[in-house]
């Protein structure tokens, strides 16, 4: 290989790498968010003991025009499933007894919905029009204390806080960013000082005896 195929050649590497380097770069840049962070409804900690809830996102069911809230689930019948449900404003919430747990009944915390008398048995429902967007808490009266706590989110206008990602330092790969994007960076560094080295002597020294065609 005479020089200035090898100069080609090393630069082609080298531009190729650092292409590549920019691509997962990117890749990373986009599954961290542009806004630091996930967020979710900020339910202002009424969830954090409610069964069944989790911390996550709230059930997506936005786009459709009626969703339907289990009434008296898990192991016990003291939940509501699920327990936090996103929708659009105008849309019909529906909760369908299951017959479990006991007599229940659905109350918002700020009195905008009331079922009223606790029921039992299957089969019974209640349904509620949102029509304007926010966060909803409510309960079931008699098992209040015992976690039987949901919510309803609203449109699109609600406070929102940022979620835990949990205690102690997480690698990126835990984060979710690929685990070989993490060298490709330090692979780039290495090829181009690599072709720059193998470079300057080529220049410097000329081309070994061994090879074949000169200089050109």
């Amino acid at each position: 290989m005479n020089r200035r195929d090898f100069i080609r050649t090393a630069g082609g590497a080298a531009g190729a790498t650092a292409a590549v380097s920019a691509g997962a770069g990117t890749a990373a840049a986009s599954s961290e968010g542009g806004d630091g962070g996930a967020t979710r409804p900020d339910f202002g900690g009424y969830l954090d003991d409610a069964n069944g809830y989790g911390g996550g996102q709230p059930a997506d069911q936005t786009g459709n025009d009626e969703v339907t809230v289990q009434v008296g689930t898990g192991s016990q019948g003291y939940g509501f499933s699920p327990p936090a449900v996103h929708v659009d404003t105008g849309t019909t919430v529906v909760w369908e007894w299951t017959g479990e747990g006991g007599a229940h009944n659905v109350v918002s915390n700020d009195e905008v919905f009331d079922s009223g008398a606790a029921e039992s048995g299957s089969g019974v429902t209640f349904e509620y029009t949102f029509e304007e967007g926010g966060i909803y808490n409510y309960h079931c009266v008699p098992h209040e204390g015992m976690g039987m706590k949901g919510s309803i989110v609203v449109g699109s206008d609600y406070p929102t806080v940022q979620m835990e990602t949990g205690g102690g330092e997480k690698s990126l790969h835990e984060m979710g960013v690929p685990f070989q994007a993490h060298y490709v960076g330090l692979a780039t560094i290495l090829m181009v000082i690599v072709s720059l080295v193998f470079t300057f002597f080529l220049l410097k020294y000329g081309e070994s005896p061994h090879t074949k065609g000169g200089n050109d």
